[in-house]
């Protein structure tokens, strides 16, 4: 992790560095973030992860994000899934009471724009969101690329959490209406659940800042302070 930067005084900006070469199958990777009491913490990456293909081994991920009393937004790029990659990625995000989340992620199925779609290969991505010990989420995505899966040929695809959300919250993001991205949108357990479907990553990379921008000052009282790593 680099430095952290204050830009708006007391909520932490971080930067997690991922593997500059990117991870193979047979790496292992593991996140934990610890968000004490009345804290505020914003957490993004440089640039996008790169999982590679594989010898048939499986690259594990595994992601535990907790906020206890305190504030955590997690933003990171996206991850890009090479062809004939073997990839477990699991992302738990776990809050107690009076916690609040804004976080997405991104998955880049194949490369889109060398023409090299993800049709060999195998990725299984969990994402869970907890509050209190209980389940407000649980998600299980597994692809095949020798098998058939219907995203509509989209090759990107995303999901963006925030808690706690109301009603009002969710008719502010479906207001937001980017180009080249198809959104859904719905309130379950005050959990607000966004799911995005594009062509590519971009999209559905900008969607999700317009959303955070929408959400922010409502949900967590502030406006919306790009990270400045956004901007190289």
């Amino acid at each position: 992790m680099q430095r952290p930067f204050y830009p708006e005084g007391d909520v932490c900006h971080a930067y997690i560095v991922h593997p500059p070469g990117g991870v193979v199958g047979g790496d292992e990777l593991q996140l934990h973030v610890e968000t004490g009491n009345d804290a505020h913490a914003l957490l993004t990456t440089p640039a996008a992860a790169k999982f590679y293909r594989s010898d048939g081994r499986t690259a594990r991920q595994e992601q535990i994000l907790r906020a206890d009393g305190a504030t955590l937004e997690w933003l990171p790029q996206e991850s890009i899934f090479y062809p004939d990659a073997r990839v477990r990625s699991v992302t738990r995000i776990e809050l107690s009471a009076r916690a609040r989340f804004i976080g997405w992620e991104i998955a880049c199925l194949g490369l889109p724009a060398r023409k090299q779609p993800f049709d060999r290969g195998e990725l299984r991505l969990h994402l869970e969101l907890w509050e209190a010990g209980a389940p407000l989420l649980i998600d299980r995505l597994r692809i095949s690329g020798n098998t058939g899966w219907g995203l509509s040929g989209h090759e990107s695809i995303g999901t963006l959490l925030a808690y706690p959300a109301t009603r009002a919250t969710v008719d502010a993001v479906r207001n937001v209406q980017p180009p080249n991205v198809e959104l859904g949108v719905t309130l379950v357990d005050n959990v607000l659940v966004c799911r995005a479907l594009a062509a590519q990553a971009e999209p559905i990379k900008r969607a999700f800042v317009e959303a955070w921008k929408t959400l922010r000052p409502s949900l967590l009282e502030r406006p919306a302070v790009p990270p400045r790593i956004w901007a190289t």
